[in-house]
């Protein structure tokens, strides 16, 4: 069962956390994704959210409070946008390393300078080699649909890494639409209360983070690197789940619209996905072999999926939300090209299909 409510993109990232229950929140506003503080303030002090909730002052401080309270065994959220994650960076980094199972939204929005408080998905796209998980979303909905699963991909026993809900600014975090708010009984169903596999007690004193070299680093990669294999997996099975339970599922880690017969295939990423289905249908109309690819994983990137779908048409383009300033070219177009040449690596002479990017809606 659910109910159906008209909100804007950072309630809906507040109602997903409440049914989550996390027991620790620590974060500091900043546009746009502030309202997101707001309103889970509001369900602490209405007594909708049982979670002790950490003032703070600065996004620094906020991810670091929350290292504390998921080392002594706490479900833990934050979110962020833009200045504020760059100001986390360095905790932000050791939450990944230290395998913490954190959510946090990230209302994306344009990196300064120029001065701009407005929306693409800069932020997101030069933090997503910091080891995390990066989910992007489409709509409201999905916002709602997919915090939930974050949680359950994250505290798996073979993934335990943090995951980043990526929701693009002003166009998803202040727009309103209605969703469907799943019932507390259903979620809890879906996400039991997470079992930590270490937990800080003085009783049973252990080091986090010692000082290490060589062999032992070696391992902590090779270790790191496999549960993002294994989230791969993961995020796909999870979504599959939460479709049989909840009735909504989106692909796991790409989304397909229309590819059957597809000549040319359009990729996407986050809301323009939305507009980017209408420009399909009426291309179909005209009797054009148009289809589309949602991108729902950045990271781990998933290259397999990527080229199973793309390769053998005619042509590919991707439209990218970001700059990728190595290559003057968007991230995802980079992403998608090196996943096609790895696909063909070693097997001779192939044809890849021609790979055209677009950038487009920086700021607004």
């Amino acid at each position: 069962m659910s109910r159906t409510v008209v909100m804007n993109g950072n309630r809906a990232a507040a109602e997903a956390v409440k049914l989550c229950r996390p027991e620790v929140l620590a974060a500091y506003p900043i546009t746009p994704q502030t309202p997101l503080v707001e309103y889970l303030a509001t369900l602490v002090a209405d007594g909708e959210l049982d979670a002790e909730t950490v003032q703070v002052e600065s996004e620094h401080s906020a991810i670091s409070v929350l290292h504390g309270a998921m080392m002594a065994g706490s479900r833990a959220f934050t979110g962020t946008s833009s200045q504020g994650l760059f100001l986390m960076f360095e905790p932000y980094l050791r939450t990944s390393t230290l395998r913490l199972p954190l959510v946090m939204a990230i209302a994306t929005r344009e990196a300064i300078s120029p001065q701009t408080v407005w929306g693409s998905q800069q932020d997101a796209i030069m933090v997503r080699d910091a080891g995390w998980i990066q989910l992007f979303v489409e709509d409201n909905q999905e916002i709602i649909d997919t915090i939930i699963q974050a949680y359950r991909i994250a505290e798996h026993p073979e993934v335990l890494l943090p995951v980043n809900v990526c929701y693009d600014g002003f166009y998803l975090s202040h727009l309103t639409e209605p969703v469907k708010v799943p019932d507390q009984e259903a979620v809890d169903r879906f996400l039991p209360p997470w079992q930590p596999v270490v937990r800080l007690d003085p009783d049973f004193p252990l080091s986090i983070d010692p000082m290490i070299q060589g062999d032992t680093l070696m391992e902590y990669r090779r270790s790191h690197l496999s549960a993002m294999g294994k989230a791969l997996e993961m995020i796909g099975e999870i979504d599959r789940e939460f479709g049989a339970a909840f009735g909504r599922s989106y692909g796991g880690l790409i989304e397909e619209y229309r590819t059957e017969e597809a000549d040319l295939v359009l990729v996407t990423m986050g809301s323009v996905t939305g507009t980017a289905r209408v420009a399909v249908d009426r291309a179909r109309e005209a009797d054009k072999k148009i289809g589309l690819v949602k991108l729902r994983a950045l990271r781990p990137f998933p290259a397999a999926a990527m080229a199973k779908v793309l390769m053998g048409r005619r042509a590919v383009g991707i439209l990218d939300r970001n700059v990728c300033f190595g290559w003057g070219a968007g991230a995802a177009l980079v992403e998608t090209r090196a996943a096609l040449a790895a696909a063909v690596a070693g097997r001779g002479p192939a044809e890849i299909p021609p790979v055209i990017g677009f950038i487009a809606g920086l700021g607004g």
